[in-house]
């Protein structure tokens, strides 16, 4: 799994002109799943991302996770993410899961990431054009990829 997480002030995800979620303070995470992953992905990946310690503690120092924010979470799934760019210009995406494997490991994350963060986190749909907003906060940009947990 490959995620890009992003520190906002808000985000938001609209489907056919109708806003589907939106979260205030908290992090927006675009997640690619590849054929290889699994539960064990997931799990790591769900911890480190409710324990990141990127938002101000009162001195002012990025210190404190999102659990102790009280933040929310948006997670779009993002297979452009799976994106090999090695020969030419256009990208494959030979490394990007199928469907029938991404679409319940998208959805055992997102379980998963809100049974951790103690509330319901915001979706997208998977595999629907959607159009994402967000107000990246710092900014801060963190990408994680569970095949490179050293």
């Amino acid at each position: 799994m490959r995620t890009v997480i992003q520190k906002v002030a808000y985000a938001s995800v609209t489907i056919n002109d109708k806003c589907k979620a939106k979260i205030g303070k908290g992090f927006l995470v675009l997640l690619g799943i590849e054929e290889a992953d699994g539960q064990e992905d997931i799990d790591w990946l769900c911890k480190k991302i409710v324990n990141l310690r990127v938002f101000d503690d009162e001195a002012g120092i990025m210190n404190k996770s999102i659990l102790e924010e009280k933040g929310e979470i948006l997670v779009i799934s993002q297979f452009t993410l799976m994106a090999s760019t090695k020969k030419g210009n256009r990208p494959s995406y030979i490394k990007a899961a199928r469907h029938e494997i991404s679409i319940p490991l998208y959805d055992q994350f997102c379980k998963k990431l809100s049974e951790m963060l103690g509330k319901e986190v915001g979706t997208g749909e998977f595999g629907t054009y959607m159009k994402v907003e967000l107000l990246n906060d710092g900014p801060v940009t963190i990408c994680i990829d569970t095949k490179n947990k050293e």
